[in-house]
């Protein structure tokens, strides 16, 4: 993964930017020694690593917009971080680049169950915003699988869904405005505590852009009622298409599950062997959640299990009661976790539309093979947004780079089948030079054009999203 040449002469402002920031951030706030900046030096994409010049960690928006004008004048790059559970490296630093954490903005600022939204700083943890207000009936709908960790700014930054992103919609969907502060320190309101603004789609534009254009440190979220209840069901399959199959099949009949998930036999077996939750060890499993009256409940789940059938499933288990529930999802919840005690893996972000599911499984399987690299796919099939896990040895030349080789193929496949490169963990630095196999040089100049009005100077989050190529003429430009 090639980087940027870090800028001899920004490294050579360090103690001079020190005392600036010093200035207007408490002691704690600003982290120099080396030592300690290596906890910044990667995030949730550990293959690669480096070091950031130095940290910050700003308690307010007026920090932050200090932080950045600093900056700003003395022209140094800007990474914003969340909680660093990024899986394509947004917020991996360049040596000469400031890490701008936002871990201590993590208050809840207002909370309004009439028109049921809640307003919190952006270094709040997804599932700690449930837990403001679920003691009042209410939740926060998006649940990314970090959800226990990872920021909302993150989240905005990246337009994190979740498992029960099929009924629910992404962080878009569930986003009403922001509190950003440009590279520059000035601060805006975008959106806010009503339906829709008037005028264009920034909050739009901004929900999504990975830290390219300003730094969210406040947002206003939609909470809603907990439903009355919830069930799921686990379904195995002998093969991966038809598997793939019924959940094409599923969406066609017009059923809305909350949540439909898919694990292959690899996956399976790691996670079973994890969290011992009784699944059957058969090639391909879902699991397919539903929720409303009980009434409604049974409904659904009939007419989904009439579906399966007709597919000769190897199992079909329909939770009983909340034990029974929580051992059905407790595998697919520690996937990651499990599959991470088996190997070094790179986890993969691509968009398939549901009826290609079964070929792209299929060619994934190839794909596999071609490369030499064991495969585990564990992923929201409900919105085909697949998680392939790429398993390597980091310790053994050339598995990397053959790693990356086969991520390359998987994700343009997704992208010849009518998909695309990303559904929820974003470019970064992961797939920032394959940009080009599903844009045009037209249409990454119009995104581009949308940074040089945000960032003109092109100093938020280096490095990330556009072609290095790209990036670096338009910095010589500026």
């Amino acid at each position: 993964m090639q980087m940027p040449e870090p800028s001899a002469r920004i490294i050579g402002l360090k103690s001079q930017l020190i005392e600036r920031l010093l200035a207007v951030l408490p002691a704690d706030a600003v982290i120099s020694d080396e030592a300690e900046t290596r906890v910044y030096e990667c995030d949730g994409l550990a293959a690669y690593k480096c070091p950031p010049l130095l940290a910050v960690l700003p308690s307010t928006t007026q920090e932050v917009a200090d932080v950045l004008k600093i900056c700003h004048d003395m022209g140094v790059p800007v990474v914003p971080r969340g909680s660093g559970t990024s899986l394509a490296g947004g917020a991996m630093p360049t040596a000469d680049s400031v890490i701008l954490g936002v871990a201590r903005l993590n208050d809840v600022l207002e909370t309004d169950y009439d028109n049921r939204i809640i307003r919190v700083q952006s270094g709040r943890t997804n599932l700690s915003v449930t837990g403001a207000v679920e003691q009042n009936g209410f939740f926060y709908a998006p649940d990314p699988s970090s959800q226990l960790a990872c920021a909302i700014a993150g989240n905005i930054a990246m337009n994190s869904g979740g498992a029960h992103c099929l009924k629910y919609g992404v962080t878009t969907n569930n986003l009403m405005g922001v509190t950003m502060v440009m590279m520059d320190g000035t601060v805006v309101e975008i959106g806010g505590a009503h339906l829709d603004a008037g005028g264009l789609d920034l909050l739009g534009v901004i929900c999504g852009s990975e830290g390219q254009l300003g730094v969210v440190t406040e947002a206003t979220l939609r909470i809603l009622h907990k439903p009355e209840g919830a069930r799921p069901i686990l379904m195995g399959f002998d093969s991966a298409e038809v598997a793939g199959q019924c959940v094409s099949d599923i969406i066609k009949a017009g059923v809305l599950p909350v949540a439909i998930e898919y694990m292959d036999k690899l996956c399976i077996e790691v996670c079973e062997a994890h969290a011992q939750a009784g699944y059957p060890l058969c090639e391909a499993l879902l699991i397919v959640e539903v929720e409303g009256a009980p009434a409604e409940i049974d409904e659904q789940l009939s007419l989904i299990k009439d579906i399966a059938q007709r597919l000769n499933p190897v199992e079909l288990r329909e939770a009983q009661n909340a034990d029974e529930a929580g051992r059905i999802w407790l595998g697919r919840k520690s996937a990651f976790g499990a599959m991470g005690q088996v190997n070094d893996y790179m986890c993969l972000d691509g968009t398939v539309p549901v009826s290609k599911l079964p070929e792209v499984l299929r060619r994934i399987g190839e794909l596999s093979r071609e490369h030499g690299l064991d495969v585990g796919n564990v992923f929201h099939a409900g919105d085909g947004n697949m998680h392939p896990l790429i398993l390597y040895n980091a310790n053994t030349p050339g598995d990397l780079e053959r790693c990356e080789a086969l991520g390359a193929a998987i994700l343009k496949l997704c992208v010849e089948v009518g998909g695309c490169l990303t559904g929820e963990h974003g470019v970064g630095i992961e797939k920032r030079d394959l940009m080009r196999a599903q844009y045009t040089d037209a249409d990454l100049e119009a995104q581009m054009a949308v940074k040089d009005v945000f960032d003109p100077k092109w100093l938020l989050n280096p490095a990330k999203v556009f072609p290095l190529d790209a990036t670096a003429a338009r910095r010589d430009a500026a």
